[in-house]
């Protein structure tokens, strides 16, 4: 009888460390290749990456899904690339021609540090409206990508239709309340540090020893995660660093990173990216129909913004560009709408069609 007991119990204990075991295994899968999925599926869809010259001889790498319906031009947001959209591009291909541009200083578009600007990279946006896409557009822009979507809103003329303006960081990149931000602690402080610094170890594991995030949350285990981060670049140099044992959320930071130039980041730490364009007059000068989409107000126990915007922050952006604009908030405070609020991102975007 004892035997037998043991035999289940034995039986019951492999069958609970074979599921954990699979079970590890499956999210260890998923963090690795969680982008693999939407990259199969845009590309059965027929989504083409192309790139442009423009006459300064600076280049605009796209990706372009061909369609019978309107133009959508789509503006990635810090240290993304033009695949980022690539979750949202299969229903959005549904109803609009689409166009998903890399920003200067990301994925294939041109790295060189005088295109790091607002009004520089607009311009050239708005070039790009005129003389790649042609006929008129709607644009969205995410996070520093959504304050380019206003300026080429404000400044792109008769072919600009609407704009949605995805959770942008308005005034805080000008200097309001900055330093006290998550952006700046999370990201430009310790990324301007870095690039101070004599750069002994690749970004990623710099940025996993010095996050704010990581500070808050796991302090004592971010030395030795920073330091796997390490040994895998050292190992696979000039690739994406892969951590197995994080979280999606996580590891999707470093995607893009082989691709994209710090010295971009390097001009909002020190607030030049707006070049001396206020976004005051950037808002104020928006015409056309406007969405802002604001991810709902995060404070920290110690008065650090934990979002891209305070809610007092979107209103006053909203009253700046006025009656043609609807402020629309998201349910929590993560700043990718479109990937976590998949839908209300759909919903506003598909109701430039609906609305004319």
């Amino acid at each position: 009888m004892i035997l037998k007991l043991l035999k289940v119990t034995g039986i019951g204990l492999a069958a609970i460390l074979l599921l954990f075991l699979i079970v590890i295994m499956v999210f260890s899968y998923r963090n690795l290749h969680w982008w693999e999925k939407d990259m199969r599926k845009i590309e059965k869809l027929g989504v083409r990456e192309k790139q442009v010259t423009l006459p300064g001889g600076q280049v605009i790498n796209y990706g372009e899904l061909e369609g019978d319906g309107p133009a959508l031009l789509l503006l990635h947001g810090q240290m993304a690339a033009w695949e980022e959209y690539a979750g949202v591009i299969p229903e959005l291909g549904k109803n609009w021609h689409i166009y998903a541009v890399d920003l200067y200083g990301h994925g294939e578009s041109s790295h060189e540090a005088e295109l790091y600007y607002l009004d520089v990279n607009g311009e050239d946006l708005i070039w790009f409206i005129q003389n790649v896409i042609g006929r008129e557009t709607v644009i969205s822009g995410h996070s520093n990508g959504a304050l380019l979507a206003a300026y080429v809103a404000a400044y792109g003329g008769d072919l600009v239709k609407g704009v949605v303006l995805e959770d942008p960081p308005v005034f805080s990149t000008q200097g309001e309340n900055w330093e006290n931000s998550f952006a700046y602690l999370d990201t430009y402080q310790p990324l301007h540090e870095y690039l101070s610094s004599e750069q002994t170890e690749c970004w990623p594991a710099y940025y996993l020893r010095h996050c704010y995030w990581g500070q808050l949350f796991m302090k004592n285990a971010m030395p030795g995660i920073a330091s796997y981060a390490q040994k895998y670049s050292e190992k696979h140099p000039g690739k994406e660093v892969k951590i197995f044992f994080l979280p999606e959320s996580i590891t999707r930071i470093f995607h893009y990173v082989t691709q994209y130039d710090l010295l971009y980041g390097e001009h909002f730490y020190d607030l030049t990216w707006n070049h001396g364009v206020a976004q005051e007059q950037i808002l104020s000068d928006i015409e056309v129909p406007c969405i802002y989409l604001h991810a709902k107000e995060g404070i920290s126990d110690t008065g650090v913004y934990l979002c891209a915007a305070s809610e007092e922050q979107a209103k006053r952006a909203a009253a700046l560009i006025g009656g043609n604009c609807r402020l629309v908030e998201t349910a929590t405070s993560d700043h990718a709408i479109h990937d976590v609020h998949k839908e209300q991102y759909l919903e506003v975007i598909n109701s430039f069609i609906r609305e004319g």
